[in-house]
């Protein structure tokens, strides 16, 4: 009797990079075929093309043509985005290109992911683009990390290659403070250990890719310590004739941060004033408590002055402020990041002007050491930078909440986004005017 289908409950959000012709592509299209992920005309299509061009052999890496079809006519590269689930798990998948050019787009890709798949030929072995990309896995904190060395069968399914990209690997990965490595020997061309274990690895003991990917635990990868909602958005549905939205006036965003409950004493930055959670609202009706990444309304009990930018945050772990900022920054615009400029900085739900006060370093992408006191930062330079804002910002370290730690930098006269930055550790936390959170 067949096991029935479970509605899988959480999500999974991935990135694929690695350097060119590495086989992001193919190894995208092996999990969507060989999941069952496709739509019948799709394989159809495949099975199709496969005929046209001789050999038998379907070219997974047309499911991903719209990319390199971008690439070709020379306009903006973009991340493209493919879903797919099995049983156990929903996954989206965020796929970069590999160029070095387009190191932007695997910043914009991996902001979000929960886990990244570094690609590596293993005929070519560890590049700059496989530690560059690495490093920015790093540095944006992704949890979860794999490094799949493709194209195994060039290598005659060899362990000691496998071996040796392993312990380069190994080699660097200390300096950068990642924690959870997976490496899987893989063929993204012929499907080995990419859904089916291979029977040409008897010596890899690990799980297929598609099995660590429905396997790794997920579940505390999002900060719940210490409530975080900026507010987006003031809600006044202006309904005279609703009894029930007759006076409704409630704040609406994504929870950044930590448990909201019912009946919650919680503090609204950076006014200092404070009320009591009245009702937490969402599009399939109310709840007694959320929580992050949920996108909500709150109501409060007291009237008290929010708008879009301000915080609310519980009494608990409490955040910094300041408008002095240390960051590390990834530059994304071809006219280069230097001292004295002006920029738009985005925190969450606030715009704010920002100075660059200092480049403090560059990051050596060939040697993954910092180069102090550059002149200015190129394009795709990532290096750390010291900045004043117009007003204070309401914020975490970067490594403690990946969403109230983030930021974008856009330039005011075209408004292109250009630069992406992480903050480190508040110097100062919050100090609350109202140490007993009561009005």
């Amino acid at each position: 009797m067949p096991v029935p289908i479970q509605h899988p409950v959480d999500i999974l959000r991935l990135n694929t990079c690695g350097s060119v012709d590495d086989g992001k592509s193919t190894l995208i299209g092996r999990l969507l075929y060989d999941s069952r992920s496709l739509m019948e005309d799709q394989i159809e299509a495949l099975e199709r093309s496969a005929d046209l061009t001789g050999g038998g052999r379907i070219d997974l890496s047309t499911l991903t043509d719209g990319l390199r079809a971008e690439r070709e006519q020379g306009i903006t590269i973009d991340v493209a985005y493919r879903y797919f689930a099995t049983p156990r798990r929903r996954f989206i998948i965020a796929d970069t290109p590999g160029h070095v050019q387009y190191t932007r787009n695997m910043v914009t890709g991996a902001s979000a992911a929960n886990l990244a798949i570094v690609l590596v030929d293993a005929r070519q072995g560890v590049t700059e683009q496989s530690r560059r990309h690495t490093c920015i896995a790093s540095l944006l904190r992704i949890p979860h990390l794999i490094i799949a060395v493709n194209k195994m069968d060039l290598v005659d399914w060899s362990e000691e290659r496998f071996i040796e990209i392993r312990d380069e690997f190994e080699g660097f990965l200390p300096r950068l403070d990642v924690k959870d490595v997976q490496f899987i020997p893989l063929s993204a061309l012929t499907g080995d250990n990419v859904v089916e274990p291979s029977n040409h690895t008897p010596w890899y003991p690990g799980p297929t890719l598609l099995g660590h990917l429905e396997s790794v635990h997920i579940g505390s990868d999002w900060n719940l310590n210490g409530l975080r909602f900026p507010v987006q958005w003031v809600n006044r549905p202006n309904r005279p004739t609703d009894p029930e939205l007759h006076d409704f006036r409630g704040f609406s965003g994504q929870i950044a941060g930590g448990i909201v409950r019912v009946g919650q004493k919680v503090m609204a930055l950076p006014s200092g004033q404070v009320s009591t959670v009245k009702q937490i609202w969402t599009y399939d009706g109310p709840l007694q408590e959320a929580f992050c990444p949920q996108s909500i309304t709150l109501m409060l009990e007291h009237d008290i002055d929010i708008s879009r930018g301000d915080m609310i945050i519980g009494p608990d772990n409490l955040p910094g402020a300041s408008a002095d900022l240390r960051a590390r920054v990834c530059w994304m615009h071809s006219r280069p990041l230097q001292r004295g400029r002006k920029y738009l900085l985005r925190h969450t739900t606030r715009t704010v002007q920002a100075v660059i006060a200092d480049i403090e370093d560059r990051i050596d992408m060939a040697t993954l050491e910092p180069v102090p006191d550059p002149a200015e930062m190129a394009l795709n330079d990532i290096g750390e930078v010291r900045l004043r804002t117009s007003g204070p910002l309401v914020f975490d370290g970067y490594s403690t909440n990946r969403l109230t730690g983030s930021f974008i930098l856009i330039e005011p006269g075209t408004n292109a986004t250009v630069g992406a930055g992480m903050l480190f550790p508040p110097t100062e936390v919050v100090k609350p005017e109202y140490s007993d959170f009561a009005i």
